[in-house]
């Protein structure tokens, strides 16, 4: 009876979910039929297999290491990834081609049990927090063990969850693992109802994924590309939405005098506003520039750079007036981060909600953001508590924080230092995620015995 009033209720929100879809986003509902139905890819075979869900893009990134040591722990588990939106699903697609990868079931009693029915799971592990009650109850009546991986419940959903208290205490309980990324996090549930034996902190997945190493191959290759010499000091403004290249490149224009041997290098959030900020280097300011396009195209030199300015090709600079430089490529600035002494993270003077630090941090920069970092509020507050980063709250503030750290290249060399080993001491939340999840697995593949679809 409690099933089918949950279907009741998704059934009279889901007609909006459509229209708005369908009408105002003129957008389809991709895996319909897996979402709807629960008619995602029939499982064949009687391995173990451990059945994973990660919402969206940052959490289908977090899986990789967990993925990658899960492969090497257990080569006898079959693993399969869900998510829940368009994006999640291509990257996963991308990111791990070997692997299973579906749309996540509605809520709905006949799609939840015809999934559990097709993927026949040992053990289900959630990624974050994704809690929906006839998933959580079917799980459970089908004594698959029910996991929960780099846990986090922010403020506002604890409030939210206090108003549901007893069906939210009912899905915590039946989930044998909650793994949290903090203590916060760990009180928050268990005073939601969890049972304390089964939540364990084991600290932020995101740590793990970050390089340490400022001489990785690829980081050297970016410097050589960029033609940076190591007496030149290099900021980097990265994630940046409009107009944070435009806040960047002023406080660039107004030190550069004072530092001649700044250098800036300019990374937008999105792919779609490459051509846009390139333009507004080279038109607003008539600055020469390097795209690092450029190095991807048959043409020897990138469409910012030319012989009236006396650049030379791509990767070249001029001693007169160095170039802008705008990494204008996809699935680079994680490592170019590692060029930077001093990093803005953009996405924080916008109501974007923040990027990634945790990057930048890692290979030892001095790093900036602004006060809009709602989206990594606990990595800030890490950060901030420890001295390990500068929030700036304008174009101005940003300017005369950089200008500091320009004329006291030890205070940010210090600074620098301290995030990184925050850093390093965060690291080694997969490990222990993997062990938990290695617990609710069956011990040896020769014991195994596949539970009756």
């Amino acid at each position: 009876m409690f099933a089918w009033l949950l279907n009741l209720i998704y059934l009279v929100l889901l007609p909006a979910i459509f229209l708005f879809r369908l009408v105002l986003r003129r957008k389809g509902i991709p895996g319909g039929r897996q979402k709807v139905f629960g008619l995602v890819p029939r499982r064949v075979g009687n391995r173990p297999c451990l059945w994973l869900h990660a919402v969206s893009v940052g959490e289908v990134l977090q899986l990789q290491p967990v993925l990658e040591a899960l492969t090497h722990n257990r080569p006898d588990l079959e693993l399969v990834i869900s998510t829940t939106t368009p994006t999640g699903y291509d990257v996963a697609r991308e990111r791990y081609p070997g692997q299973t990868i579906f749309y996540f079931p509605l809520d709905f009693s006949w799609a939840v049990n015809a999934a559990l029915s097709r993927i026949n799971p040992t053990a289900i592990a959630l990624v974050e927090l994704e809690l929906w009650p006839n998933f959580t109850f079917a799980a459970a009546r089908q004594k698959i063990p029910l996991a929960l991986i780099n846990g986090r419940i922010s403020e506002k959903s604890y409030r939210g969850y206090r108003w549901i208290f007893p069906l939210v205490q009912a899905m915590l309980r039946k989930i044998d693992v909650l793994a949290v990324q903090s203590d916060a996090y760990a009180h928050r549930l268990i005073d939601l109802g969890a049972d304390p034996a089964a939540v364990y902190v084991t600290g932020s997945i995101k740590f793990d994924r970050v390089e340490l190493g400022r001489t990785n191959p690829k980081t050297a290759e970016l410097r050589q590309f960029f033609n940076l010499r190591d007496d030149e000091t290099v900021f980097i403004a990265g994630s940046t939405q409009d107009p944070e290249e435009r806040i960047a490149l002023d406080s660039y224009l107004r030190l550069r005098a004072k530092y001649p041997r700044l250098r800036l290098i300019l990374v937008p959030r999105h792919k779609e506003r490459f051509d846009e900020v390139a333009q507004l280097v080279e038109r607003d300011d008539k600055l020469p520039l390097i795209r690092r396009s450029a190095s991807q195209k048959n043409s020897p030199r990138s469409p910012g750079v030319g012989t009236d300015r006396d650049v030379g090709p791509p990767g070249s600079t001029s001693a007169a007036q160095p170039p802008i430089l705008l990494l204008d490529t996809l699935g680079e600035l994680s490592l170019c981060w590692g060029l930077a002494t001093i990093a803005f993270v953009g996405g924080s003077l916008t109501r974007r909600g923040g990027q990634n630090m945790i990057e930048p941090a890692g290979y030892g920069a001095a790093v900036l953001f602004g006060p809009n970092t709602w989206n990594f509020k606990d990595v800030v507050e890490l950060l901030l508590s420890h001295g390990a980063a500068l929030v700036v709250r304008s174009g101005e503030e940003l300017t005369a924080r950089l200008d500091e750290l320009l004329a006291d290249p030890a205070r940010a060399a210090a600074l620098g230092d301290c995030a990184r080993k925050l850093v390093a001491s965060q690291r080694g939340a997969t490990a222990r995620t993997v062990e938990l999840l290695e617990d609710v697995l069956p011990d040896r593949p020769d014991t195994f015995a596949p539970r009756a679809a």
